[in-house]
């Protein structure tokens, strides 16, 4: 499965009824939406008056087909203006819907991990992100390869040629199961979600193992010795968003106490300020992708951390550098483009300690403060760079792992910190030494030979 994504020149009369179909998506999604309230409702009530589980009111099933269902019974009342746009649209919405109960009910009886997922709330026509999905019809990219024909909206232009997916498409080894028009940043875009048969692929290099240590002095530092530098797009375009910001605070905006509208320039201030964070955000993720697709192709196996990105983004002093740093984003994409390239991606432990540990003996420390950027190692001597060390460490775990692809490679036994004073491993093979029992896992059928001693 992949997707393709292009930007597109819409005419007004295009726009319009590209917005129309968004329209109708969010129409089927709030009207769904009130009914499954009004049945949960009804149903809460029945129970505090004491009326048997069996004879409450009928349960709405929640599933796609059933909503649907109950939308094409009541379309003609609900919206008689249904026939001018298409059916994709209404199930649009209510696919949206089926998927958020679903969410909202896995959570809650902890089938879902990860964050609560609270319960769908009904989509506004001013904060919500017009979107609308086709996956019947006619879809197709027309020889010219600057056009795109999908369901009622008939032949649209594209911003940017489409060779890319028309050569898999010509030479049968895509197949197209869906398109999404979206409107992100201003402008418009069309995303193919694509059957592809992807040819097997090596990396230049299979038997390279590369450890990719991410920061935000520098982006990324690489066992390599190589240094990749942190644009700091964010910070670079921040001038240019305050001084939209600030023109943006002196226009009339809406007020949803009194519900008073916007004033046209608040309108047109927004989507200027809209832009800009648009173009910050593109080109964060153009040099991503660059970074992500040459680490990729060029190294047979990829190390990396399990950052608690979440729990990073809790130092106030240091929050915004690591949101416009992008390190969730990195691994997602080394997660999927080492398996397009034929390499692995192996995922450390969150707790290991790659900071801590010396490369050269295998030492952990007790404790590094964060402003220690050089690692001091007083068993053998080594000074080095701590993101150099660290990514040095990732690189040599790569011989503990005999099995392929990506995700996170628990250590048995690992504690949440080092403890200060506690033990150190001594006369190990470079990055796998343990802190007291902060460790990885060890081949399989073997046993960790830990050979430990006292702190001085």
């Amino acid at each position: 499965m992949q997707a393709y994504r292009f930007a597109l020149d819409l005419n007004p009369r295009q726009e319009r009824a590209v917005l129309a179909h968004a329209g109708a998506a969010r129409v089927a999604h709030n009207w769904a939406l009130a009914r499954v309230k009004a049945v949960m409702d009804q149903r809460a009530a029945e129970r505090t008056y004491g009326i048997p589980d069996d004879q409450l009111t009928a349960a709405m099933s929640w599933s796609l087909p059933a909503l649907r269902k109950a939308w094409n019974a009541a379309k003609a009342d609900v919206a008689p203006w249904w026939a001018e746009c298409s059916k994709e649209a209404f199930n649009t919405g209510l696919d949206a819907l089926a998927r958020a109960l679903k969410n909202w009910a896995d959570s809650r009886t902890g089938k879902r991990h990860g964050r609560t997922v609270g319960f769908p709330r009904y989509k506004s026509r001013r904060r919500t992100t017009p979107s609308v999905r086709f996956t019947t019809g006619t879809i197709r990219v027309e020889p010219d390869r600057t056009h795109v024909v999908l369901p009622r909206l008939g032949r649209l232009k594209l911003h940017e040629s489409a060779r890319k997916l028309a050569r898999r498409l010509e030479a049968g080894t895509a197949r197209i199961l869906s398109a999404t028009v979206r409107r992100d940043g201003g402008r418009w875009h069309v995303a193919f979600c694509v059957e592809a048969d992807r040819a097997d692929r090596r990396p230049n290099r299979p038997a390279s193992v590369v450890g990719v240590d991410v920061g935000i002095t520098h982006l990324a530092v690489l066992s390599t010795g190589e240094l990749i530098n942190n644009p700091r797009h964010f910070a670079a375009g921040q001038y240019r968003l305050r001084q939209l910001g600030r023109a943006l605070s002196r226009k009339t905006g809406p007020d949803r106490r009194t519900g008073r509208r916007p004033s046209r320039r608040w309108q047109q201030a927004a989507a200027r300020l809209g832009r800009a964070h648009a173009r910050v955000a593109n080109l964060r993720r153009d040099g991503l992708h660059k970074l992500t697709t040459r680490l990729a192709r060029e190294h047979g196996t990829v190390v990396v951390e399990d950052l608690n990105v979440t729990g990073m983004l809790a130092n106030r002093r240091l929050a915004r550098r690591i949101a416009d740093a992008g390190f969730a984003e990195i691994r997602r994409q080394l997660t999927y483009k080492t398996s397009w390239n034929g390499g692995r991606l192996l995922v450390a432990d969150r707790w290991y300690p790659s900071s801590k540990t010396c490369s050269g003996c295998g030492t952990v420390k007790a404790k590094l403060a964060l402003s220690e950027r050089e690692y001091h190692c007083q068993t053998c001597g080594l000074i080095r760079d701590r993101d150099g060390n660290a990514a040095a460490n990732l690189a040599a775990l790569a011989d503990q792992y005999d099995t392929a692809g990506s995700g996170p490679v628990a250590g048995r036994g690992a504690d949440r910190k080092t403890h200060i004073g506690g033990q150190v491993a001594t006369k190990r093979q470079p990055g796998t030494a343990s802190a007291g029992q902060t460790g990885t896992v060890p081949p399989q059928g073997e046993t960790a030979n830990r050979v430990l001693t006292r702190a001085h």
